[in-house]
């Protein structure tokens, strides 16, 4: 079996200044990902995204270094970048809701100092109960989070203020917690549309956001629903304990694909279907990775229709997955506490080199990417939310 999270797969990384400088050849470099796609493009050429190289060194890992640490005083279960990167709002399971500057990032040093975050807005009780999951619309202008009190709250944001403008708009025909949401932008008439699912009736609701109304439920799932990931307008994805992944596309209203990923490592070991506890699709939309009860990922080809690989980059459940902004790499956050970079350039065929590069005292919850720097934040149960970074070379 080949086991991402053994030492002496980890120990390989090199770090220098042409692995994390910002270069031109990093822009116009070839897909990080002919094992899908060996012609095209698989990211977003307009970002300029470090490079990492698995070679032995007497320094074998990046340096991420805490920026930033918010505490609270109970596990914080999610954050989420404003599109705009300058922002990030931080939901925690003592029902508050915050709204913290991103710093500057210039002067970071390795010897840096963590400090608490600078907190624009706080609202207390946002929710009756814990803040599970909370997004940004693509424009940035909305708000929305999510509960176990059952309901979705839908806020208009002023990124000028940094408040939350009017009147909020509650929600209230999931049955269950509420686990996940996204936004959609409705093509035919411009307007936004907040998809959301948990556990219950395990369905995905679709809200209009300009009316605040539910108008399309959309059944499948026979678990709860865990995590939604929604790329190129129309299109997204729902996890579920169901061990299942369904492709979902409004234009057809209803489901397109469904998949089992294969959570068979090497070959030897690992079973064919396992909860779905995280999912993410890259900007392309030509490649699906899930995170799963079992400590792996699964990688699927999706225009392809075939599974890729699996892999291990945990000992513990995956709860967070997400490619960084050009794809060249994969964040993972598990209930080992700790969270694993892992190179996707190459063949994705092949054995896949990856690092721990953050870890907590308690189990990590989710990690973001910030949308152009490289950086992170990271939400756990030992009460903090963290932004991570890599000090310039």
């Amino acid at each position: 079996m080949y086991d991402l999270a053994e030492e002496n797969n980890t120990s390989c990384w090199s770090l220098s200044e042409t692995d994390f400088g910002i270069s031109n050849k990093t822009k116009n470099a070839a897909s990080p990902h002919p094992g899908v796609n060996g012609n095209g493009e698989c990211r977003d050429p307009s970002f300029e995204e470090p490079q990492i190289r698995g070679e032995p060194s007497d320094n074998p890992k990046p340096k991420f270094v805490a920026v930033t640490t918010l505490e609270d005083v109970q596990a914080v279960r999610c954050a989420e970048f404003h599109p705009g990167g300058q922002l990030y709002a931080v939901g925690s399971n003592s029902k508050t809701l915050r709204i913290c500057a991103y710093p500057k990032l210039t002067d970071l040093r390795e010897e840096h100092q963590t400090y608490q975050p600078m907190v624009l807005f706080k609202r207390t009780k946002h929710h009756k109960g814990s803040i599970y999951c909370l997004a940004w619309s693509p424009e940035g202008d909305l708000m929305a989070t999510g509960s176990n009190d059952k309901t979705v709250k839908l806020m208009r944001f002023n990124v000028d203020t940094s408040n939350l403008e009017g009147e909020e708009v509650e929600l209230s025909m999931h049955d269950g917690t509420v686990r996940d949401l996204c936004f959609l932008e409705d093509t035919t008439n411009k307007s936004s549309l907040l998809i959301s699912g948990g556990a219950g009736d395990c369905k995905i609701y679709v809200t209009d956001c300009a009316t605040g109304t539910p108008f399309q439920a959309l059944s499948g799932h026979t678990g709860h629903i865990l995590a939604l990931y929604t790329w190129g307008g129309a299109m997204f994805v729902s996890g579920s304990h169901d061990k299942t992944v369904r492709f979902w596309d409004l234009r057809t209203r209803g489901c397109v694909n469904m998949v089992t990923p294969i959570t068979q490592v090497g070959g030897v070991s690992g079973r064919h279907g396992c909860p779905v506890a995280s999912l993410c699709v890259d900007p392309s939309g030509r490649l699906l990775v899930s995170g799963h009860e079992d400590a792996t990922c699964a990688l699927y080809d999706i225009r392809g229709g075939r599974n890729v690989q699996c892999f291990r980059p945990h000992s513990q459940d995956v709860r967070s997955v997400r490619f960084s902004p050009s794809a060249y790499y994969l964040l993972s956050g598990g209930y080992d506490n700790k969270l694993v970079l892992t190179d996707l350039q190459g063949d994705l065929t092949l054995p896949l080199p990856s690092v721990v590069v953050a870890q907590h005292s308690d189990k990590v919850i989710s990690g973001r990417w910030h949308p152009s720097e490289f950086s992170f934040l990271s939400t756990s149960a030992d009460k903090t939310s963290t932004l991570w970074a890599l000090p310039p070379v």
